[in-house]
């Protein structure tokens, strides 16, 4: 299975090269794509010493930062045409284990769609404030009850995608570029009735850099799930 990893990065210097040698370190037929947008403290400059020595690392720059969901859209798009069979999303800042990939393509055996769940047995989250696993964990309750999406961890941002479900997404209707990005794609797929896996992970918070977390992403993914629900409820998503 030719697979590609996603990571669209910001101001993570400190965790770029261990994380690019830890998913390349799971499987030769994994690939690497970084995103950046732009890092004032040289997170580019970092991958693109790395992609000048290495086959398996592909750099795209951005201008500025612009945005998480737009980053995987350039993403995605790129797997696509470069006729990849599975797409990963996952962060840079080890939040996300690269050891997991192996079992998340495993399970695209029998799946369109893999998401690595907090949530799925119980709560799998470390170094998390109180607050913060209260927020998160509410906010799937959230957003299971509007959309009825079947999905312990709908606000996951470690996914493994097969070819044929991105294909079946039109990806230029995306309305979302945040936080609710996640919950846009798990959405878009559940309407179209792909099969979505959850597998149990450990999330754990990062421990280098700076979280991108804002209000304002929080408050953009409230809204957002409401208006998928009424452009499903009109089939016009």
């Amino acid at each position: 299975m030719k697979a590609i990893v996603i990571i669209p990065t910001y101001n993570e210097a400190e965790n770029i090269d261990p994380i690019i040698d830890k998913v390349l370190a799971q499987d030769k037929d994994i690939n690497l794509l970084i995103i950046d947008d732009n890092s004032p403290d040289g997170t580019g400059d970092i991958v693109s010493k790395i992609a000048d020595n290495s086959d398996r690392v592909t750099l795209i720059r951005r201008k500025a930062k612009l945005g998480l969901g737009s980053a995987y859209i350039i993403g995605f798009r790129y797997a696509l045409d470069n006729a990849y069979d599975a797409i990963i999303e996952m962060d840079g800042d080890f939040s996300h284990n690269p050891d997991n990939l192996p079992d998340m393509l495993k399970s695209l055996e029998d799946a369109d769609a893999v998401v690595g769940s907090r949530y799925v047995n119980g709560v799998s989250v470390v170094y998390w404030p109180f607050r913060r696993l209260l927020l998160s964990y509410l906010a799937s309750l959230y957003v299971r009850i509007i959309t009825g999406m079947k999905i312990k961890d709908p606000t996951a941002g470690f996914i493994c995608y097969s070819r044929k479900a991105l294909q079946g997404i039109d990806l230029s209707r995306i309305m979302s570029d945040g936080y609710s990005f996640q919950v846009e794609m798990k959405y878009r797929l559940w309407v179209k009735k792909f099969k979505i896996k959850e597998l149990p992970i450990i999330f754990i918070d990062r421990v280098k850099g700076h979280s991108k977390m804002s209000k304002k992403i929080v408050y953009e993914a409230v809204w957002v799930v409401w208006k998928l629900k009424l452009k499903a409820i009109f089939k016009k998503l």
